[in-house]
């Protein structure tokens, strides 16, 4: 530190380069979440866009409707890597838990309000899924046959994610309750949550009215 200076007002040059880091890490997990994966499938194989049928999203429920199964689970899967991916970036990067975390929810944010669509886009499960994965792998596996089961018996993948959203949520608490385990965890699981259900607002009102669309296993809107 120069003779005479603050040292309240000395910050070292190691500061900028995990403040860097830290940009970096969740600039790139909004842009990484942002990437379209229904659009770019349905691009690629000549099928319709997912955002001209059903909820005129992008996510895995919409491309099943506008190409079928096999398109859906492609995009899902990559949808699913976002999540991964965009936590594992500031993993390598050395940043901490923190920035981890606002990694992650940043890739959920651009999964929704991506930049490359207009600011559209899915509904957050996946990417939040990718994200869980890494972190908390235990509420992943967890999850994961729950949001299976109400999808296949219900049909409805709005009332899938929601419950799945929430299960995560509750695993990661009742793990944090369990052992000991940083309470960041909680406050991903729990934010991860609320986009989610903030983003299925419109599902929400429909699943009450009871008009909310079902999906079929051919990629067309059911009744």
């Amino acid at each position: 530190m120069p003779p005479g200076q603050n040292a309240s007002l000395y910050s070292p040059p190691m500061d900028i380069g995990v403040a860097l880091v830290a940009v970096v890490s969740i600039g790139a997990g909004y842009l990484i979440g942002g990437i379209p994966w229904g659009v770019v499938v349905a691009k690629v194989t000549g099928g319709p866009d997912p955002r001209t049928v059903g909820s005129g999203r992008t996510g895995g429920a919409n491309v099943l409707r506008a190409l079928g199964p096999r398109a859906a689970a492609i995009s899902g899967l990559l949808d699913v890597l976002k999540g991964v991916v965009a936590v594992l970036i500031p993993i390598v990067l050395g940043a901490g838990l923190a920035v981890q975390i606002l990694a992650a929810l940043a890739a959920i944010l651009g999964h929704s309000r991506s930049v490359f669509i207009g600011f559209s886009g899915g509904r957050g499960i996946a990417p939040g899924l990718g994200g869980l994965i890494v972190m908390q792998p235990l509420a992943a596996l967890v999850t994961l046959p729950i949001f299976a089961v109400i999808l296949v018996v219900t049909r409805y993948s709005s009332l899938a994610s929601l419950t799945a959203s929430a299960t995560a949520a509750a695993t990661v608490l009742a793990i944090a309750a369990l052992r000991s385990l940083d309470s960041l965890y909680v406050v991903y699981a729990l934010v991860a949550a609320g986009m989610i259900w903030l983003f299925h607002l419109d599902n929400i009102q429909r699943l009450l009215a009871g008009q909310e669309r079902r999906i079929t296993w051919r990629g067309r809107a059911g009744s």
